[in-house]
């Protein structure tokens, strides 16, 4: 039987939730101002950036500032409780992450405008609603000036609403615009097959057509792990079977990738996010070679494009692909690899040890030698958690840069494919709500 204080707490919990569902059915309702959560137009981020930057340190660390957001919106709000995962630790990790990457890029406001509205809608498949918003920028608020105390200020808060506001706003256009389009998509798992004792390849088939481009990733969550989700890229171009594929390799920290390489099997279930990424081969046909480099289960992204390539032979003239088998050594999907490049003249192998630094090494064998010859070259990078960092894909950027690849021919997903590894608490791109 409950106690007069649950039952006190429970009836206030019941009034809230109607309260919130009538603001997500009718936000401007009779009597309330309407919250609108937008940023000004225009807008130029980089006084605010350098306001919130010199006064960063009153609300440091990052860490605790989040801490003390959730506990904030926990305690007015105990129903959004279970739009996140059990563990915190991850999201809190991830929302550290979104703040850093906001500040850090808040003078860039196109990318972040288009980077949030993705991430808008993504949001769609945690059942994320306008009103959700609203309570975490009230949380926010008290939280900073609770880490700040009496040296807060209102210039200081309204830098830190309007720059909230520029990624939430662009987070509801991006779900608003994805309206038709399903929020995730259940599928079966078909096939679990381990590659090495760390690494299985799973193969799905949702149960919805699940239109997606060679060389993008998806979010899965596992049954084992409700509301934790981890991106991973297809493996596999589009194919009349409909079925995807997906490399996975386990952390050893009970996150989302062990509990599909441990605990998924064939006949379960997983739940898919829309497909999204920037390695997509262009519509139109480019006339330049194309230059694939990864590193880690990264080769899942390559493994793709090289079919679709191989589909639609007038895509490229010559295809060089560098392979680096990171941490653990070696390319796992070796058989597959070594039986697809017979009877493919076109197609041209390199594997770098996994002492090198992320193919650095090796990069001259994939670049053209001929003068003139790296600026008609397409480069796709796919450096995956377990074998590099962001900041790998950066550097081989730089290094292809300086060899006289345009930088718009050199294509990675540092906008949206930056992961939680999960055994520590790294992260420049994820979601304000939840993972």
């Amino acid at each position: 039987m409950n106690t007069p204080s649950e039952d006190y707490h429970a009836l206030l919990a019941r009034h809230d939730a109607m309260r919130l569902r009538r603001r997500i059915l009718s936000p401007a309702e009779a009597g309330a101002e309407p919250w609108c959560g937008e940023a000004p137009q225009p807008y130029d981020g980089t006084s605010d950036q350098q306001l919130i930057s010199e006064f960063l340190p009153l609300v440091s660390p990052l860490e605790e500032l989040t801490a003390e957001l959730y506990r904030v919106l926990f305690e007015r709000h105990p129903y959004l409780r279970s739009l996140f995962p059990e563990s915190m630790a991850f999201q809190q990790a991830h929302l550290v992450g979104t703040f850093r990457y906001l500040i850090g890029n808040l003078h860039r406001t196109d990318e972040m405008v288009g980077t949030f509205a993705q991430l808008g809608r993504d949001h769609r498949k945690l059942g994320v609603r306008r009103a959700h918003f609203e309570a975490f920028e009230a949380a926010l608020i008290d939280a900073l000036r609770t880490r700040a105390g009496a040296r807060w200020t209102g210039a200081l808060e309204d830098a830190w609403l309007r720059m909230l506001r520029l990624a939430v706003s662009a987070m509801v256009r991006g779900a608003d615009e994805a309206i038709a389009e399903p929020p995730s998509w259940e599928a079966t798992v078909t096939s679990h097959e381990f590659r090495t004792p760390d690494l299985a390849v799973l193969r799905v088939r949702p149960h919805q057509p699940y239109p997606f481009s060679a060389g993008q990733f998806a979010s899965l969550e596992s049954p084992l792990l409700e509301q934790a989700w981890r991106p991973y890229y297809l493996a596999r171009a589009p194919h009349p079977d409909g079925e995807l594929e997906f490399h996975v390799r386990a952390r050893g920290a009970d996150g989302v990738s062990d509990a599909l390489v441990r605990g998924t099997r064939e006949g379960g279930t997983v739940r898919l996010s829309a497909p999204r990424g920037a390695l997509a081969l262009p519509d139109h046909t480019p006339s330049a070679d194309v230059v694939l480099i990864a590193a880690g289960t990264g080769w899942a992204a390559m493994k793709s494009l090289l079919q679709q390539i191989d589909a639609e032979r007038f895509r490229a003239h010559r295809v060089r692909l560098l392979l680096d088998g990171g941490v653990g050594g070696g390319v796992y999907d070796a058989a597959y690899l070594e039986a697809f490049r017979r009877g493919r003249p076109w197609l041209t192998v390199l594997t770098a040890g996994p002492s090198a630094d992320p193919g650095l090494r090796a990069l001259d064998g994939v670049l053209a030698q001929r003068p003139g010859a790296a600026a008609r070259q397409h480069v796709y990078l796919a450096l995956a958690p377990e074998a590099s960092t962001t900041d790998s894909a950066r550097i081989v950027a730089a290094r292809l840069a300086a060899a006289g690849v345009p930088d718009t021919h050199i294509h990675h997903d540092t906008s949206g494919f930056v992961r939680v590894t999960e055994t520590s608490a790294s992260t420049t791109r994820t979601g304000l709500l939840s993972a």
